[in-house]
């Protein structure tokens, strides 16, 4: 699948500015689900990604990682139909309500993202086709 379309995505507002948050995380699924302080279960296994569903208390949200940047620019692009909050790191998205992810910043860094989907939001969960 070529990346043809533009990830139509808009950066939302990061509060007064004087919390920084950390710096971006990284690593396998495992080390980024350790940062966030759960659990990861383990959805999906490929070559060029993993996903899995997180829960910390009452958050709950997705973790996909993956091989590499243009592996991930897909994935978003695609994703962008369904609208949604994600959190976006090096080559890792988390998905989830607004107040998951705001929470999710604060321990994995990254940027939060609000796609501007046909759907509209609140879906936590996509299918790679």
């Amino acid at each position: 699948m070529a990346v043809g379309g533009v990830l139509m995505l808009a950066v939302m507002g990061c509060g007064s500015g004087s919390d920084d948050p950390p710096k971006t995380a990284s690593g396998s699924l495992e080390q980024l689900a350790a940062e966030a302080g759960c659990r990861p279960d383990v959805q999906t296994d490929a070559a060029e990604l993993r996903q899995a569903t997180c829960e910390n208390g009452a958050r709950r949200y997705l973790l996909v990682t993956f091989t590499n940047s243009r592996g991930q620019a897909e994935w978003l692009d695609e994703a962008n139909d369904y609208g949604g909050t994600y959190l976006v790191g090096g080559t890792w998205v988390a998905v989830g309500g607004p107040g998951d992810i705001a929470a999710l910043r604060g321990r994995l860094g990254g940027t939060v993202v609000d796609a501007a989907g046909r759907h509209g939001g609140g879906h936590h969960g996509h299918r790679m086709g």
